[in-house]
């Protein structure tokens, strides 16, 4: 079995910003040499998230107006009221997409749908720099 290691980083915007992250894998899996295994995406931080979603306009659209009516930034939320910085409702989000993905790999490939992509989520108020990290297992 061999193990490997990495990260991205990336430059975020305020807001939901998703971002496609999935050339950026793929080249990590190229250079890892796994052909038969599993591809763990992980984002750090409490106001992050990984998902697959077809990476178009509308579909995204679709995804942020969901997000804003299942936690909206106007409503009240205690960690606004504890910390007072605005963003309970990006902890909310992230926690509901969740912080990782785990990827089929065969035949060096991702095994993801015609149309799905893996994306990096950041729910923030603020932007950010945000780090993906990435770990193939396999043969």
């Amino acid at each position: 079995m061999t193990v490997s290691s990495g990260q991205c980083e990336f430059e975020t915007t305020s807001g939901t910003d998703i971002l496609d992250v999935t050339p950026d894998v793929r080249a990590f899996l190229e250079a890892s040499g796994i052909s038969d295994g599993v591809l763990i995406v992980f984002a750090p931080g409490a106001t992050a998230g990984i998902t697959t979603i077809e990476f178009e306009p509308g579909a995204l659209a679709d995804f942020r107006r969901t997000l804003e009516m299942v936690a909206p930034r106007d409503q009240e939320y205690e960690h606004n009221r504890r910390w007072g910085d605005g963003n309970g409702h990006s902890h909310i989000r992230a926690a509901l997409v969740g912080p990782s993905l785990a990827v089929p790999v065969l035949n060096g490939r991702l095994d993801l749908g015609t149309w799905q992509q893996i994306v990096l989520c950041d729910f923030d108020n603020r932007t950010r720099r945000r780090r993906i990290r990435l770990q193939a297992i396999g043969e």
